[in-house]
């Protein structure tokens, strides 16, 4: 993946102070950055805005979690004040998200990769800690999965409890609370961990060169029969659940595990525990990278875009011993984060060739 971060100048200002006449007044009154998009980020954009704000005595950013894709959503809908500045995302764009955002007049996009995160799957601490593997986790969690008669065949997922999955696990029911469509989360841990179990079938895995969307469809859908449970956006949410049912498991990020230890713990995925260790050094099968998409036409109207950018790219916030890593962040390497927070001082836009 070609992590590059690449932003732009300051000329299209002009086409936002166009798009702000046209603007309702108050729209055309704002004066703080707004930011919307991933709630995996959203703590760490919190933490920085807050900084931000303190340190130069101007306006905090205004931050909403709305999941990645309802961010995305958000951000690509057009210029002018009325519209957000930044969105997080706990995966890269998406192409259609890239072409809409051209469709509607957000021609320069700058993407900045800030750091890795690892997506857990946690239960609470009354309760034992699991042991899964990917396969454990596609087998329970697929809509479709292979017939158990052992035939290449599928069927409607019909496992209703761990040990129906994989007899060295607990014979609890299979209940997890998880992320909604809108999120990224959900889309990083439909394919690392449920794409991943998927491909553990070798029939399967040969589909993709075949039938690409069946494959798709097969590999990362998830059962709608009452197992997997969408619990919205809100991953704290999540982890009080956790606590008041310790038979269920829960997806989120890794930095809500590591701010609640005590509370829950992560179920290990081949053998490799959830850790800020095994995630940096990629040991810990379902880790992602996190980004943020700075809308360049705003740049130079919306006061604090650039200072607030120039912040989270700062080694005092996302180095090795910055305070973001303190929140569960875990960092790039140092020479990854050279280069973007050079090229998001230099401000030169994304072509889109980079998505897929």
């Amino acid at each position: 993946m070609n992590l590059k971060a690449t932003f732009v100048g300051m000329a299209p200002a002009l086409a936002l102070a166009v798009a702000v006449t046209s603007a309702p007044a108050v729209a055309a009154s704002r004066s703080n950055v707004s930011i919307v998009g991933s709630s995996t980020v959203y703590p760490f954009a919190t933490v920085v805005a807050e900084r931000f704000g303190r340190s130069t005595g101007g306006a905090t950013p205004k931050i909403e979690s709305t999941g990645s894709g309802g961010g995305m959503k958000l951000f690509c809908a057009g210029v002018g004040t009325q519209h957000p500045d930044i969105t997080n995302a706990s995966r890269r764009m998406k192409k259609g998200e890239f072409e809409s955002c051209q469709e509607n007049g957000v021609k320069d996009i700058t993407e900045v990769m800030l750091g890795y995160d690892g997506i857990v799957i946690a239960n609470s601490t009354k309760a034992p800690q699991l042991a899964l593997t990917r396969k454990d986790l596609f087998l329970a969690l697929a809509k479709d999965v292979p017939n158990p008669d052992g035939s290449e065949t599928l069927v409607a997922n019909p496992y209703k409890t761990w040990k129906d999955v994989n007899p060295t696990l607990p014979a609890t029911k299979i209940e997890v609370l998880g992320p909604p469509p809108t999120s990224g989360t959900r889309d990083a841990f439909n394919e690392l961990a449920i794409e991943g179990g998927c491909k553990t079938f070798g029939w399967l895995k040969d589909m993709k060169s075949v039938d690409k969307n069946k494959y798709k469809a097969i590999c990362r859908g998830v059962r709608e029969d009452g197992h997997y449970i969408e619990a919205g956006e809100n991953d704290n949410l999540i982890v009080q659940k956790l606590e008041g049912n310790p038979n269920a498991l829960g997806v989120f990020g890794f930095s809500f595990l590591d701010q609640n230890r005590g509370k829950v713990q992560g179920s290990t995925v081949g053998g490799v525990v959830p850790t800020f260790d095994s995630i940096a050094d990629g040991s810990y099968p379902v880790s992602r990278s996190l980004f943020f998409y700075v809308k360049n036409a705003h740049v130079g109207v919306i006061p604090g875009i650039e200072g607030y950018v120039k912040e989270f790219t700062s080694e005092k916030a996302w180095g090795d011993e910055g305070y973001l890593a303190d929140k569960g962040l875990i960092p790039a390497p140092k020479k990854m984060r050279d280069e973007v927070a050079a090229q998001a001082k230099s401000l030169t836009p994304m072509t889109g060739k980079e998505l897929h």
